[in-house]
């Protein structure tokens, strides 16, 4: 048996909480085309999970300044939080997880590559503040997933050992990621398909699946 305590879940949030992909990938869409450059859901894909800068330079393919780059962020994060606005739908088990952590004493904290306000929106939208000890984004770090850096600071804003630490992703880079921070992970198969999610300790199709003991299993 291992001696790490189980102490804390560290959340993704969109694809993991709230069914939000769709939105974001018609954000880029919108952006992207003003520019006149074809987004398509495959290059979504490709980039799920990865930050704004990430995406920008690979689609843009050309040298782009820092303040170009940002611009083209912050019109897509408006674009965005206006599409979703009406839309917030929580995931299948996600919000029932939370609930039962809170109540069994075990900390929780968002881990995402969104900014700030795109958090916000969806944990006010879905009133499940309350059940986040911290929140780290991605724009508190100098590099996003696959790097551990995001799990890593949200770790240390818990006040809590990465090794106990358990990250709930769907992103490739996310998995990748939370491995890298030393930390257990749970991959939930909605963007992704099983396979591509192997680095996980444990896959799941929906968190429906999912209980506190089980994430605690995870340790023994």
């Amino acid at each position: 048996m291992s001696d790490t305590r189980f102490q804390a879940v560290l959340w993704d949030l969109d694809g993991v909480i709230a069914d939000t992909g769709i939105y974001h990938c018609r954000a880029w869409q919108e952006i992207f085309s003003q520019m006149g450059i074809e987004f398509t859901e495959e290059h979504f894909m490709k980039h799920f999970g990865q930050r704004n800068d990430t995406i920008i330079r690979d689609t843009v393919k050309e040298t782009i300044s820092q303040q170009a780059l940002d611009a083209i962020a912050d019109k897509k994060e408006v674009a965005y939080r206006r599409l979703v606005a009406d839309n917030i739908k929580a995931l299948p088990g996600a919000i029932e997880l939370l609930s039962s952590l809170h109540e069994r004493g075990i900390k929780s904290a968002i881990a995402s590559s969104a900014p700030p306000d795109n958090v916000r929106i969806i944990l006010v939208g879905l009133g499940i503040e309350k059940y986040f000890g911290a929140v780290a984004c991605g724009r508190e770090v100098t590099e996003g997933k696959p790097s551990p850096q995001i799990f890593l600071l949200a770790a240390e804003k818990l006040k809590v050992e990465p090794t106990g630490c358990v990250v709930i992703e769907d992103a490739v880079a996310g998995v990748a990621g939370a491995k890298r921070a030393g930390m257990k992970c749970v991959a939930v198969a909605n963007s992704h398909p099983g396979d591509k999610l192997k680095e996980a300790d444990l896959i799941v199709a929906s968190l429906e699946s999912v209980s506190v003991d089980d994430l605690s299993r995870l340790y023994n």
